[in-house]
């Protein structure tokens, strides 16, 4: 081996002589054309040799006769015969001449090469990812997530901040993004929403103090903290309950109208998990969530004026008549749907016959317990007792600071947030309270106060025309819409009569005639037509009315007619004459002519001073009329 390694050496020494030698004949011999000769020997020698050497290293066959001075090892030194390699498709391999030390060896378990051409190898050498089954339903139930019904404003921006944490939190490999409201006048930050691994964090209020979300509240300014020392995480890492081995954090403030709002925090269990650029990202970030509000703020605006200008419409509405005051509390309730948000809502009445105030209308959005109807205001020790007494609206911010009453000592109630009572006073004279409860804390702003007080003058004056009007209707006789007798004089002369015909030993009869029902014929006409309807059929009663009788109104479609000394026989002999003149006697309504059908009950009135077994037998033959299709008279004796 060394042998052969010395013969090698020689020959390389011989063939390097030659350029000397080739490089001094232009100095010793004149001749110019020998020098010329000299010189393009010279550079074509070392030309061929440095090409000799390159194409080794390029991978380039070498030529017959280097092959020929490999040595030729004995027989014993032979490596074991191998069995040729299958031709290349192409090119064939090249050997190579090795120096001393330079001898290496190819390991291969496979003598055959095999070049993979899968579609898998995709450029850059990235090879294709796993496609599961269903990714194309799992990625449409994430883009198409709708928004949930009956959101209001606060509740959809909370839905996609809720999104756009959970986008942060993925982005930085973080343990948990955070979002905090900051209250600058009472120097707090509430936190908002979170997307964390943990589920051990506290969602309140944080008084700025001296940790680093108040840094960033105070100096409004990002922070980073890239190794926190598990000593110091408790006092560095508030919105935690418990210890979490936080071993980063960092944290941004977001500006809404030039001046700090909120502030988007992340942290992670990772040393010098984040870093300046970590900083410009989050930027991005709150300047989307400042573009959200600005547009939900607008719209939020725009919004709640529309509700708010469609709720007091509602109830101004020309076409309202309140019947009863249950009618009018229910549309009291429908119109304060749209001005404020509330979880709950109570309406406290003040009544006159009783002289106390107690809640007549309750209306709870939530399964929580909360004070039922017909309860009586505690007026000394309560809320809606001080906004009473002092005309004043009363409003709690956070009802769970302290043990508070609402309407009396005796009510159960486990709400929790913001309380509001504002008392309805109109003439000096108090008619009641509106009182709505929010599970929110601070839901209730002074603009939402102002305009909420300006919105109860307007029920106020209602409940005012409502309750002079049912004093006036009581001390009215006669019914307004038709000029005959109302229920309470009816009645009242109706016992009169029937002491005397019992006194006198005389017959009497009682008939109930009601206005059949003509909803088919609605259609015909622009507005309601049973005022007119009514007012014609009134009318047509009192013009068959016998000399002695009594003819009162009911109900909205029924009248009674007592006769005194007339037998049950005559009674229904004159129910059917009437009701034959009702059914042609054609009555005009806008611009068309119709006509109109009554059905009547007769029942005997003798022998009897009680108004209502008089009334219960009427009211069973009527019953039977109406039975039958209407348009017919029925009588019990």
């Amino acid at each position: 081996m060394h042998m052969g390694n010395t013969s090698r050496i020689k020959k390389r020494l011989l063939i390097f002589i030659l350029i000397p030698v080739l490089a001094v004949i232009p100095f010793l011999i004149e001749d110019i054309v020998v020098r010329i000769t000299s010189a393009a020997i010279l550079i074509i020698y070392v030309g061929f040799i440095i090409f000799l050497r390159d194409s080794i290293k390029d991978g380039i066959p070498v030529t017959d006769q280097e092959t020929d001075e490999e040595e030729i090892l004995p027989d014993e030194e032979q490596p074991l015969e191998e069995p040729p390699l299958e031709e290349a498709p192409t090119d064939d391999y090249p050997s190579y001449d090795t120096d001393d030390g330079e001898d290496f060896v190819i390991v291969s378990a496979n003598k055959k090469v095999e070049v993979s051409s899968h579609s898998a190898n995709l450029p850059g050498g990235r090879k294709n990812f796993f496609k599961p089954p269903d990714l194309k339903e799992a990625f449409q139930k994430i883009a198409n997530e709708v928004i949930p019904e009956n959101l209001n404003q606060d509740d959809q921006f909370g839905f996609i901040l809720e999104k756009m944490l959970q986008i942060v939190k993925d982005s930085f490999l973080a343990h948990s993004a955070v979002f905090f409201w900051y209250n600058r006048s009472k120097s707090q930050l509430t936190l908002e929403k979170y997307i964390s691994s943990s589920k051990d964090i506290s969602r309140r209020k944080f008084d700025v103090e001296d940790d680093v979300l108040s840094k960033i509240a105070q100096n409004e300014e990002p922070e980073i903290l890239s190794e926190i020392s598990p000593t110091a995480e408790s006092d560095v890492i508030r919105y935690y309950n418990t210890k979490q081995g936080i071993k980063s954090f960092v944290g941004v403030p977001l500006y809404y109208g030039k001046s700090l709002t909120a502030i988007l925090a992340m942290d992670s269990k990772e040393t010098d998990a984040f870093g300046i650029e970590t900083i410009y990202s989050m930027g991005r970030f709150v300047r989307v969530l400042s573009i959200l509000i600005s547009i939900y703020d607008k719209k939020f605006e725009e919004s709640h004026s529309e509700l708010r200008l469609k709720a007091l419409l509602g109830i101004l509405a020309s076409e309202k008549k309140f019947e009863s005051e249950q009618e009018l509390f229910l549309t009291l309730e429908q119109a304060v749907k749209g001005l404020l948000h509330w979880d709950a809502f109570t309406f406290v009445y003040f009544k006159p016959e009783e002289q106390v105030f107690k809640t007549a209308k309750i209306a709870n959005k939530t399964t929580l317990k909360y004070v039922g109807e017909n309860l009586e205001i505690d007026l000394n020790n309560s809320l809606v007792g001080k906004a009473i007494l002092s005309g004043q609206v009363v409003k709690i911010d956070d009802s769970s600071e302290n043990e508070i009453i609402r309407y009396s000592k005796s009510e159960d109630v486990s709400f929790d947030g913001s309380f509001l009572a504002i008392p309805m006073m109109y003439d000096g004279q108090y008619y009641g309270v509106i009182c709505f409860e929010s599970l929110k804390k601070n839901s209730y702003s002074g603009s939402d106060i102002k305009f909420i007080k300006n919105a109860s003058k307007i029920f106020s004056f209602i409940l005012y025309s409502f309750s002079t009007q049912k004093v006036l209707k009581n001390m009215l006789s006669v019914d307004i819409e038709t000029n005959v007798l109302n229920l309470k004089t009816f009645s009242d002369r109706l016992y009169s009569d029937l002491l005397k015909a019992k006194e006198l030993d005389v017959q009497g009869a009682i008939a109930l005639i009601r206005i059949d029902d003509f909803i088919e014929q609605e259609s015909l006409f622009d507005g309601d037509p049973f005022p007119k309807v009514l007012r014609a059929v009134a009318r047509l009663i009192n013009e068959e009315m016998p000399d002695i009788g009594l003819l009162g109104r009911l109900d909205e479609k029924i009248f009674g007619v007592y006769f005194f000394n007339v037998t049950t026989k005559d009674a229904f002999l004159w129910a059917e004459k009437l009701r034959v003149k009702i059914a042609r006697q054609p009555i005009a309504v806008s611009t068309k002519q119709t006509t109109y059908t009554v059905s009547i009950g007769v029942a005997s009135a003798s022998n009897t001073t009680s108004i209502d077994k008089v009334l219960h037998n009427a009211e069973l033959a009527l019953n039977k009329a109406l039975e039958k299709g209407g348009n017919s008279v029925k009588s019990i004796n």
